[in-house]
């Protein structure tokens, strides 16, 4: 296992926690176009049954993703999308590994896509309630082009990628440290 393994798992995981059909849109078409050779077990994404699926799937996201009556719906169904997302993909990223190692790499890119997910879905939240559509329009734009910067930059520079990630990971903390005191506000004042 490799640093530049682990960056391109911890990528995929990552990813798929904000975008997952864009996270294996993505991934196979570049390995299709052959800008980067897909690991063994993660050539699968850049057959074409597979790249129109996540295609379209891109497509549909990228639309319900900007109206925030949509966006909270489509986020609270792909609680059970994205985080087994991260999960298969970060353990596919490992697939010429031992069974231990694809196991580990399944729990972590879980987690991560879960963390990922649950700060995303937090935030977008709050700004749904927000009665103008700007802020909701730029934190989508902001996320679809976070996916393919951090997919790039594990690919090509795996440790700007990890601290970047560590910074994400702090960040996605103290926003879920404030959504839940948010939800703790509003339940209190309920009763």
């Amino acid at each position: 296992m490799s640093l530049a393994d682990l960056a391109i798992a911890l990528a995929l995981a990552w990813g798929a926690g904000l975008r997952a059909y864009a996270v294996i849109f993505a991934v196979g078409l570049a390995g299709a176009l052959g800008w980067v050779e897909l690991p063994g077990h993660l050539e699968v994404l850049q057959h074409p049954v597979v790249l129109a699926a996540s295609g379209l799937m891109t497509l549909v996201e990228f639309g319900a993703d900007k109206l925030p009556w949509l966006d909270s719906m489509w986020d609270a169904v792909h609680s059970f999308i994205r985080i087994p997302a991260g999960a298969a993909l970060a353990a596919m990223a490992f697939g010429d590994s031992s069974s231990a190692v694809m196991v580990a790499a399944a729990i972590l890119g879980g987690s991560l896509a879960a963390a990922m997910h649950a700060a995303k879905a937090g935030a977008r939240a709050a700004i749904n309630l927000s009665p103008e559509p700007f802020s909701n329009w730029a934190a989508s734009l902001s996320e679809d082009a976070l996916v393919p910067i951090g997919l790039w930059l594990a690919i090509a520079h795996p440790l700007v990628f990890f601290v970047l990630l560590a910074a994400c990971l702090i960040a996605a903390l103290l926003l879920l440290r404030l959504v839940w005191r948010g939800v703790r506000r509003l339940t209190s004042s309920a009763t």
